[in-house]
């Protein structure tokens, strides 16, 4: 079973525009509306792929109320902490040629009751699960080190988790030694203090987090691939998309078949390369099923390409 915690969920709304022009009525030709947050979506991922997951959020007002009933809709099981905050709605506007911008609220501040029935609750499922997984930022009334907390239960508790946000979050949790995070170029290169122009430079910064209590890397560099580095040794691995709809989610989606795959080693990346594949090529934040999924058109190699230029570093999540 998979556990996630997600401290600032959403509710997502996605259009499909032709263009983004400002200062214009934008008409949209689709739209979707789905329960949202990094853990969220890891879940349903891994609930898509035929899997057990409890989801632990806060949950609020009218948009919380929506973003349990979708859940609910889609068979996933829920550890909801009411709070007195309203749930954020975000929104996404996607373009034909796969640009997407999206607009998200800061979200509900919680109060340190909340807090603390945020951190029991989660703490109180660790038992159960393979994995938990602590995705997302952190709301307002959560101080940095909550996650280090989180991750110090979980392994208290026997539990491996996998860690997925930034900035200080991400750094004051390395202490407590997650097994496995999972930032993009962009998260990558802040937490190291410098920009990353290649995949070795990829290799060298996550190097450097294992080395501050990261057990393994599993680094997004979207189009150029992904990375795997772990005591048992480095991996790269990529797939061609040939259009690519929307990538909201595709981070969660391969962190979700990296899980449910083992969380270690190259067939958990090949995995994770092949869900975050199929996920770019579905509409909004849709997680992809096993008949999606095209693990033979996935490269995954020992021999990393490291002089191989990272195009598009992006911006933290």
């Amino acid at each position: 079973m998979i556990l996630t915690v997600t401290p600032n969920p959403s509710l997502d709304r996605t259009y499909e525009i032709p263009g983004l022009e400002r200062g214009t009525v934008l008409r949209a030709t689709g739209e979707r509306m789905d329960p949202g947050g990094k853990g969220v979506n890891v879940s349903r991922a891994v609930a898509a792929a035929g899997h057990r997951t409890v989801a632990v959020l806060p949950l609020g007002g009218a948009p919380g109320a929506l973003v349990a009933e979708l859940l609910a809709g889609q068979g996933i099981e829920t550890a909801v902490v009411p709070i007195a905050g309203t749930t954020r709605s975000n929104i996404a506007l996607a373009e034909p040629a796969g640009t997407l911008t999206k607009i998200n609220a800061p979200g509900p501040e919680l109060t340190p009751d909340e807090s603390q029935a945020l951190l029991s609750t989660a703490a109180a499922h660790c038992r159960s699960a393979d994995w938990i997984v602590c995705s997302g930022s952190l709301p307002r009334g959560l101080t940095p080190s909550w996650y280090a907390e989180l991750v110090t239960r979980a392994h208290e508790s026997g539990a491996r988790v996998a860690l997925d946000t930034s900035g200080p979050f991400l750094t004051a949790a390395l202490s407590a030694r997650p097994d496995v995070v999972k930032p993009n170029a962009a998260e990558l290169a802040e937490a190291v203090g410098r920009p990353l122009a290649s995949v070795g430079d990829a290799v060298k910064a996550a190097e450097e987090l294992r080395a501050l209590g990261a057990g393994a890397v599993l680094a997004s560099l979207g189009a150029d691939g992904q990375l795997l580095v772990s005591e048992a040794g480095t991996f790269y691995g990529a797939a061609s998309v040939a259009a690519v709809r929307s990538d909201v989610g595709a981070g969660d989606a391969s962190l979700a078949g990296f899980l449910a795959a083992g969380g270690e080693g190259g067939d958990a990346l090949t995995a994770a390369v092949a869900h975050g594949a199929a996920a770019v090529r579905l509409p909004g934040s849709v997680m992809p099923t096993p008949s999606d999924l095209d693990p033979a058109a996935v490269l995954v190699t020992a021999d990393v390409p490291l002089d191989r230029a990272i195009t598009r570093q992006g911006s933290p999540r």
